[in-house]
């Protein structure tokens, strides 16, 4: 396709008023106008002529590429012109709103005959994002018209779990504590498995002392204890509508299944057993617990089928499938939010009848955006009321915390950013004061 640039086009416009002018003075002079844009149409012919050649541009293969939710990525593209080359291209791309593209027209310099197109993304969604088509067009020497071409990529690309983000922050997390790990001492810790009686030593907690046995060897001995281990920690992850819901330029579902993920990672790590359950309107997965060296495997992989709903949360039923599921006690993570009232109701009923076998930890996500609606200062009568309306979400939400905690759950209130650490500290806490 070739077509004047907005340049040609000005140079066109301001020929019509010169023309009506001189025709006015003298009628003669009429064709000053036709002889202008005939003059233009030449010229815009020739700067198509000396133009870089559309049959002569061409495009490498897209090179293998992944992306992953809320992680920043970008595309590159290889277009190679054959002889003649314009100074700069431009580009656009089409694709899925999934993919999240920044920004619309992109620019490339061309060195060389080739030219390097980079399309910057931020997935907002798992799923299939479509690569459909590329254009590319370029100006002749002249900056007259456009030349454009366009290129039919059919290429999907699978945005999935950020099991990067993962990855990293298991190291930050566990690699100061990785030199203990090749070590026999890692079996003793506090526990509620005796191990053995040792030497008191200085630095030893006093509490583990055996009086007992230290009055009848006439020698301070203390106790030592295996570290607890082959618990069932089990992820239970609402997936319905209120977590399908943007957090911080992520769905809510994928945060948690971020933090979901890092907790499997470090509850395997520390020799129990993890397990995934999803449920929305229905339960929709459930991995039971597992363990072993392939386990992590296997939990990334059905962490990845684990869709976005449009239902509402039955509570009620998905954490009664859960408990006829569990045959032993089992500390349950639930990643949830509530902000409905009547549902967050029927959840405490069910979790009340939940918590007199097991040990329940609730991880929520802090809403940044309700925070701030809270604390902007009001400047017209609208944001009066968006404070108030926000005032009365977060007031309902504090008494649905306090209600649980009333019956022995454990709460986890935190940010997106944060849910790793949160939850793995959580969690470390809770084997410190053998609660498992």
């Amino acid at each position: 396709m070739i077509y004047p640039t907005r340049r040609a086009a000005l140079i066109v416009a301001a020929g019509a008023p010169l023309a009506l002018i001189a025709g006015s003075a003298m009628a003669p002079l009429w064709w000053l106008g036709v002889f202008w844009a005939a003059v233009m149409l030449l010229l815009m012919a020739l700067d198509a002529m000396l133009g870089a050649a559309r049959d002569r541009l061409s495009l490498d293969p897209v090179p293998p590429l992944s992306a992953a939710v809320a992680r920043p990525g970008q595309i590159e593209f290889t277009a190679r012109f054959a002889g003649a080359a314009p100074r700069s291209v431009e580009a656009r791309l089409d694709a899925g709103a999934r993919l999240g593209l920044a920004g619309g027209t992109m620019q490339a310099q061309v060195h060389d005959g080739v030219a390097e197109v980079v399309a910057a993304f931020t997935p907002q969604r798992r799923g299939i994002a479509t690569l459909e088509a590329l254009w590319l067009r370029w100006q002749g020497p002249l900056g007259l018209v456009w030349k454009q071409k366009t290129f039919a990529l059919d290429f999907n690309l699978a945005v999935t779990t950020d099991l990067a983000w993962v990855r990293e922050e298991a190291v930050r997390l566990f690699a100061r504590n990785a030199m203990f790990g090749t070590k026999a001492q890692i079996e003793v810790g506090e526990g509620s498995e005796f191990h053995a009686l040792r030497d008191f030593q200085p630095g030893m907690d006093r509490r583990a002392v055996d009086w007992k046995q230290s009055a009848r060897h006439a020698l301070l001995l203390a106790k030592e204890f295996r570290t607890d281990r082959n618990h069932n920690v089990v992820m239970a992850l609402d997936c319905g509508r209120a977590m399908s819901e943007p957090l911080d330029g992520a769905p809510r579902i994928d945060r948690a299944i971020n933090g979901a993920l890092l907790l499997a990672h470090a509850c395997l790590r520390s020799g129990d057993r993890a397990g995934f359950f999803a449920f929305d309107a229905a339960p929709r997965l459930s991995t039971g617990a597992v363990g072993g060296p392939n386990a992590f495997a296997v939990l990334q992989q059905m962490a990845g089928r684990i869709d976005y709903s449009a239902e509402e949360t039955n509570y009620t039923l998905g954490l009664s499938v859960l408990a006829g599921e569990l045959q032993r006690r089992s500390l349950i993570v639930v990643f949830t939010d509530f902000t409905d009232p009547t549902a967050a109701q029927l959840m405490i009923e069910s979790v009340g009848r939940l918590a007199r076998r097991h040990l329940l930890m609730f991880v929520v996500l802090r809403d940044e955006e309700l925070e701030g609606m809270i604390a902007a200062e009001p400047l017209e009568p609208e944001d009066v009321a968006r404070a108030v309306f926000a005032a009365s979400l977060r007031r309902e939400r504090d008494l649905v915390i306090s209600r649980l905690r009333r019956l022995g759950v454990h709460i986890v209130e935190t940010s997106a950013d944060r849910i790793g650490p949160a939850v793995i500290n959580s969690y470390l806490d809770l084997k410190r004061r053998d609660l498992l």
